[in-house]
């Protein structure tokens, strides 16, 4: 059981006639324009920029940020220190463990900057797992209660229910909705 200061951290926001609340600890930064979802806690230190939109139910880590106009599914759990970018798509049940990594720019340049409509886009489908510094890099889909292994870094797609370990991050087995090990390459 936790207990809070509810009068400094509790949100609550006023939509289609019905209260609606989430956690944000007091040391999070919440931009205007950002959808968050009923029972939905965002601890310390995070950061959701403008557009952002989090569904219910979910769980943000120490130091977290969403990107503006990134979309995270319900029932989402994020690790401390993640990062999720523009680009990137979060669908429901998914599990993005601590200092997993997702990029948005193949060829990125400080001094020539591209803009957004260059940045590849990024899914995670429902019920995927990234563990802990993971990094997968922008344009290639997670499919759907896939795997991937601590450490890894994610290239191409990776398949609906795949394990997939390694730098490059390859396919090694199959995983149940569950997350057991069902075969092994």
């Amino acid at each position: 059981m936790y207990s809070f200061r509810l009068t400094s951290v509790r949100r609550s926001i006023l939509r289609e006639g019905f209260e609606m609340a989430y956690f944000v600890h007091e040391s999070s930064y919440i931009d205007e324009n950002v959808q968050i979802g009923e029972g939905t806690r965002i601890w310390h230190f995070c950061h959701i920029q403008s557009g952002a939109s989090i569904g219910e139910r979910c769980s943000l880590g120490q130091n977290v940020n969403i990107a503006d106009a990134v979309r995270i599914g319900n029932g989402v759990k994020i690790q401390n220190n993640v990062s999720v970018y523009q680009g990137v798509t979060i669908e429901d049940g998914v599990f993005l463990g601590p200092s997993c990594v997702f990029t948005n720019d193949l060829t990125p340049r400080a001094q020539y900057p591209k803009g957004k409509e260059h940045y590849r886009q990024t899914l995670v489908k429902e019920g995927a797992s990234i563990g802990a510094n993971a990094t997968i890099v922008c344009g290639h889909t997670v499919g759907r209660y896939a795997m991937v292994a601590a450490g890894s870094v994610v290239t191409k797609d990776i398949p609906d229910f795949a394990l997939a370990m390694g730098v490059p991050a390859r396919i090694c087995g199959t995983v149940d909705e569950h997350g057991n090990i069902t075969e092994r390459c």
